[in-house]
């Protein structure tokens, strides 16, 4: 086997068996390989080893002092309507001086829809059928309008979709926004190891790597460059969210604003849980700490408590939307920062002599971080309520719960919403759902107030919308 610094290093640590067939590669599948092993963290690896896949190295959830998390609810739902006023001012006031970004976390493929594609090529509205990309395009470019400063937009990628990413942006022009304020890069990857902790290998040239997680995010916020070209364009706030919700407000100046008036590091929105069952993460406080604790880690139990006045107590449910501090980003992203999860996974993989396996049952384990667990390190955490009909309608499923088609009518029951509360006469189920097909681009109006500026200069008004599309 030649000798290269890399193999000796796997080798020193013990994980020579992923050049075990390196001799019997051509020159690109060796070139492929040792690519791959220097993206690995060794060391990291063996304290991963150590902590989490050794016997009895892994524990549970501890749940001793859990308490669900106080949070801020909305004006009309008892909270504190001069806060949250002062709050959307002190929001607009940051963006007019351009010291927020957004980040959309967009890894994901299109699989679990039916799709081949990036997640976040896949179309959603309910009549131009615009994909995902373009729907936070168009939010992003109202916000720079409307506040008098455009903003930067970091879209992370993994390295399944990276080049399919960018080329779908050029394509399309990069959908209005200036190029140069659009940035991508990669998520980290991270090995899988057997169950005695050695490195596992999909093919003869290639290791099996997989992304490290949502909370992998910030780690690549700093390793890409992001976080110094933020520093140095004077951004300091990023606003965070995942590919899959076309609802989501993508720059929201109340909660930026909360974020700022609490002195806040990092920021969270929640939604109250439909019913106790539903799969959402729960904001807890524990020992004078921020967590979120998975709903497959919360005892049933628990998730069904409730008050005096029959209210569920752990009604607070994540919906991955935060406000992030670029400084606290940076802190977070060094290694061990945020710990490590571990997940036992069915890994296609190949034997000692080559040949390719397909377990039918797990046979290794992945390593993931959540981004959430930055939580408990942050100063002054916040979580405000929002309405999920206003912010969360994710598209998961091909069918059924948070689909294509749940996700369409979340749009056309916010659109008619915002029609009727203009005075337009809009015909509608009891569930809000429109009888006409409407959409509304971003660029008319992202939310509520945008979209009453828009219609209030509107004329002529049609006296009743049978199906309309307003840009």
């Amino acid at each position: 086997m030649p000798t290269h610094p890399l193999v000796e290093q796997f080798q020193r640590a013990g994980q020579g068996q992923v050049f075990a067939f390196f001799d019997q590669l051509p020159a690109e599948g060796q070139s492929r390989l040792l690519e791959q092993a220097g993206e690995i963290d060794l060391a990291e690896v063996d304290r991963l080893v150590r902590t989490l896949v050794a016997k009895d190295a892994s524990a549970g959830v501890d749940l001793k002092g859990l308490e669900p998390a106080p949070y801020e609810p909305l004006p009309d739902r008892g909270g504190d309507a001069k806060a949250w006023a002062q709050a959307k001012t002190e929001g607009e006031e940051v963006l007019r001086m351009g010291r927020v970004a957004v980040f959309t976390v967009a890894g994901g493929q299109g699989t679990r829809l039916g799709y081949d594609g990036p997640k976040g090529t896949f179309p959603v509205t309910p009549l131009k059928q615009k994909p995902l990309f373009q729907v936070f395009a168009e939010k992003i470019r109202a916000a720079g309008v409307r506040y008098g400063r455009p903003l930067h937009w970091f879209i992370m990628t993994s390295h399944h979709n990276h080049e399919a990413t960018q080329a779908f942006f050029v394509e399309n022009r990069f959908f209005g926004l200036d190029e140069k304020r659009v940035h991508f890069f990669r998520q980290g990857r991270m090995p899988a190891v057997d169950f005695a902790g050695k490195i596992l290998l999909e093919s003869k040239d290639s290791i099996a790597l997989s992304p490290d997680g949502h909370g992998g995010s910030l780690r690549a916020l700093e390793r890409s460059g992001a976080l110094e070209l933020m520093a140095k364009e004077g951004i300091d706030l990023i606003s965070y969210f995942q590919v899959d919700n076309p609802l989501v407000r993508c720059v929201d100046p109340a909660f930026l604003g909360w974020h700022r008036v609490r002195g806040s590091e990092m920021s969270s929105k929640m939604v109250t849980k439909a019913y106790p069952e539903e799969k959402l993460g729960h904001f807890c406080q524990q020992n004078g700490k921020q967590v979120v604790v998975e709903y497959s880690d919360l005892p049933m139990a628990m998730q069904q408590e409730t008050d005096a006045n029959g209210k569920l107590r752990y009604i607070g449910g994540s919906i991955a939307i935060h406000v992030l501090d670029r400084e606290f980003v940076r802190k977070m992203s060094a290694a061990g920062a945020l710990p490590f999860h571990r997940a036992e996974k069915k890994i296609p993989v190949i034997d000692s002599a080559g040949n390719p396996v397909k377990p039918e049952k797990a046979n290794g384990v992945k390593f993931e971080l959540f981004v959430f667990d930055a939580l408990p390190f942050a100063k002054n955490p916040v979580v405000i309520e929002t309405r999920r009909e206003d912010d969360f309608s994710p598209v998961k499923n091909a069918e059924g719960v948070d689909s294509p088609k749940t996700s369409r009518d979340d749009q056309l029951r916010q659109f008619a919403r915002w029609l009727k509360a203009n005075g337009a006469a809009v015909s509608v189920d009891a569930t809000g759902l429109p009888s006409a097909v409407i959409e509304v681009s971003p660029l008319f109006g992202s939310d509520e107030d945008s979209f009453a500026d828009a219609w209030g200069k509107r004329s002529p008004k049609p006296a009743v919308v049978h199906g309309l599309y307003l840009v």
